[in-house]
C-alpha cells in the first residue's frame, strides 16, 4: 500500500487548511492520536473555527503499559493498536478523507521498538505516524484548549498513560511548557506505597515548577483520566449536567472528591459512570498526581477541557484571523445554516431585539446573539417536544466557548422561544445553575424571540421596531403598515407575555 501524500515541507500537518478563502467549504478532516493508553480517531466535519465532530472512536490499546519496566511497547497493545489503525484507515477512505494525520506521543517516542512499530503501520495500513516530542505535545494540547476556550489563561495539564505535559497559556498563546514522566503507567513502576509515589511526584513537580513558576492560576485538565475524575466529582456532588467541557471545580471540593474516590468501591463507581475497566485502573494513580498538583500550584480553580491534542492539530493550521473568531457564534451560525428554515434570519432577529438589551455585558450579548441564531434550528421536532429539544441541544451540544451556566441560560432562553411556562419541565434540575436574575433574563430573551419570530418576513425591521425605556418600564412597539397587518391575535398575545416578563407597560404606535 502506498504512503499517503504528505508534503514534508509543511511537517506532519500537511499544507495549511485555512489559507484558501473557501476554507469554510472544506468538508472532513481526520486526525488519529496514538497515545500510551488509547488510540482515537476523530473526524471533524468542516474546518472552520468551531468544527463539528463527525466521527469519534476510541480503542483502549494500552500501548505504553509496562514501557517504564521493559523499554518496549506492550505486545498486546501493539497488536490492538495496529488493528485499530487498519480500521481507521479504511474508515477514512470510506468517508472520503484523502489524508489521515496520525500523531503519536510518549509511548512511541520512548519505546525502543517505536520506529519498528511505525514502519509496520506504514507497511500494513499506508499511514505515516508522526511522533512528537514532549514539548510539542504540550504545545499542541494547549492549543486544543485555546480552540474551544479562546480566553483561557493559566496552566494546561495534559495527562496520558506515560507522561503529563504542562503548558502556560494566555492571550491566545502558548508559552512555557514542560513534559514530565507522571503518567499512571509510569507511576505503576514507582515504589510500592502512596508515600513513596507522593515523594516521587513532588520531586518531579518541583523541577517543573522551577521552570513554569505557576501559583494561584487556573488549571485546565486535559486527558481521559482527568475526565473520569471530573465525572466522579459530578457524581459525588449530584451535579445536574454531565457535560465535561468547561466543568469547573474548586480546589478543596476536588480534594474532597479525591478522598471519596479513594475510600469508595471502584467497581460501583465504574458502573455508575460508565467508565471502562482499563481507564478505571489508572484513576487512583491519576488522583495521586492531581492531589500533588493542587498542593504545589495552589490553583484558584480547576477546569476540564474536552479539547486537547487532536483539536490542537486543527488550531495549528488556523491563521490569526480565524483564531480570533468566537467558537460559540461560529457553531451557532453553522447550525442555523444547516438546520433552520430561514438561514440568515437570526442576525436580523438579533438586530430587531437588540434595543431590549441596552446595558448587558459583552458575555451576555454573545449569548443573545447565539440564541437568535439557534432560535429556529429545532423546528422539525414535534411541537409537543420542541421546547425541550431546544433546551437539550443547547445544554448538551459540543459547543466551545460556553460555560455551564451559559449553556443553561441559552437552553432556557430557547425553551421560552417555544413555550411560555417552564413549570414542570423535566430539565428543571439544571435551572439551579442560574440565579433568579439570570432565569428571569433568559425568560425575557426567549419570549422576545418568540414574539420577534412573528415577523419572519426576511427582516422584522420591515414590520416595525421595539423601543425600551427602562426608567419608565415602557415597552413600545412601533409598527409599519406591513407590521400592522402582521400584528394578529397570536402576535398580540406574545407581545403581552413579553411585557409581563419585563414588568413593563406597553404602547403601540405607527412608524412615520
Amino acid at each position: 500500500m502506498s504512503e499517503p501524500d504528505h508534503d514534508d515541507d509543511h511537517g506532519p500537518f500537511g499544507k495549511p487548511l485555512f489559507d484558501d478563502p473557501s476554507a469554510r467549504a472544506l468538508s472532513r478532516v481526520g486526525v488519529v492520536d496514538v497515545g500510551s493508553n488509547s488510540v482515537r480517531m476523530v473526524v471533524f466535519d468542516g474546518a472552520a473555527r468551531s468544527p463539528a465532530y463527525f466521527y469519534n472512536e476510541k480503542i483502549m490499546c494500552g500501548l505504553g503499559k509496562g514501557l517504564a519496566e521493559t523499554g518496549m511497547l506492550n505486545p498486546e497493545g501493539r497488536i490492538r493498536a495496529l488493528l485499530a489503525l487498519k480500521r481507521f484507515s479504511l474508515l477514512a477512505k470510506g468517508m472520503g478523507i484523502d489524508t489521515l494525520t496520525v500523531v503519536a506521543t510518549a509511548a512511541c517516542r520512548e519505546a525502543t521498538d517505536g520506529p519498528a512499530f511505525q514502519a509496520e503501520v506504514l507497511q500494513k495500513t499506508g499511514l505515516k505516524i508522526w511522533v512528537v516530542d514532549g514539548d510539542e505535545e504540550a504545545r499542541l494540547s494547549a492549543q486544543g484548549v485555546l480552540l474551544g476556550w479562546p480566553d483561557a489563561k493559566g496552566m494546561v495539564c495534559d495527562i496520558g498513560g506515560n507522561s503529563m505535559e504542562l503548558a502556560r497559556i494566555g492571550d491566545g498563546k502558548v508559552t512555557k511548557r514542560v513534559s514530565t514522566p507522571l503518567g499512571p503507567f509510569r507511576l505503576q513502576q514507582v515504589g510500592s506505597t502512596k508515600k513513596a509515589r507522593a515523594t516521587h511526584i513532588d520531586r518531579i513537580l518541583k523541577e517543573a515548577q522551577s521552570q513554569l513558576k505557576s501559583s494561584g492560576e487556573r488549571i485546565y485538565l486535559v486527558g481521559g483520566s482527568w475526565r473520569v475524575i471530573a465525572r466522579l466529582d459530578m457524581e459525588r456532588r449530584n451535579y445536574p449536567l454531565t457535560v465535561l467541557h468547561e466543568y469547573r471545580m474548586m480546589p478543596q471540593s476536588l480534594l474532597d472528591t479525591l478522598d471519596w474516590i479513594e475510600t469508595s468501591d471502584h467497581a460501583i463507581l465504574r458502573a455508575r459512570t460508565g467508565t471502562s475497566s482499563e481507564r478505571m485502573e489508572l484513576v487512583p494513580l491519576a488522583c495521586e498526581v492531581l492531589r500533588e498538583l493542587i498542593k504545589m500550584l495552589k490553583p484558584s480553580e480547576i477546569d476540564v477541557s474536552a479539547y486537547g491534542i487532536r483539536e490542537g492539530l486543527l488550531y495549528e493550521q488556523m491563521p490569526e484571523k480565524l483564531r480570533a473568531r468566537d467558537p460559540l457564534i461560529e457553531a451557532a451560525r453553522m447550525a442555523e445554516k444547516t438546520s433552520s428554515r430561514m438561514p440568515g434570519f437570526g442576525k436580523k432577529l438579533f438586530e430587531f431585539l437588540e434595543p431590549l438589551f441596552p446595558e448587558v455585558t459583552p458575555e451576555r450579548l454573545r449569548l443573545i446573539k447565539a440564541a437568535c441564531l439557534l432560535h429556529d434550528t429545532t423546528w422539525r421536532a414535534h411541537p409537543d417536544y420542541r421546547a425541550e429539544a431546544c433546551f437539550d441541544n443547547a445544554t448538551r451540544a459540543n459547543l466551545g466557548g460556553l460555560d455551564h451556566p451559559g449553556r443553561v441560560f441559552l437552553g432556557l432562553a430557547l425553551l421560552h422561544r417555544y413555550k411560555n411556562s417552564r413549570t414542570g419541565s423535566k430539565m428543571e434540575a439544571l435551572f439551579r445553575l442560574l440565579n433568579e436574575d439570570e432565569i428571569r433574563d433568559a425568560e425575557i430573551l426567549g419570549k422576545a424571540m418568540r414574539f420577534g419570530a412573528m415577523f419572519a418576513l426576511g427582516n422584522p425591521a420591515d414590520a416595525g421596531k421595539l423601543i425600551w425605556t427602562p426608567s419608565k418600564r415602557l415597552l413600545e412597539l412601533s409598527l409599519t403598515e406591513t407590521g400592522t397587518g402582521l400584528y394578529g391575535e397570536v402576535a398580540q398575545s406574545r407581545f403581552s407575555s413579553l411585557a409581563i416578563s419585563m414588568k413593563a407597560v406597553t404602547k403601540l404606535s405607527e412608524m412615520v
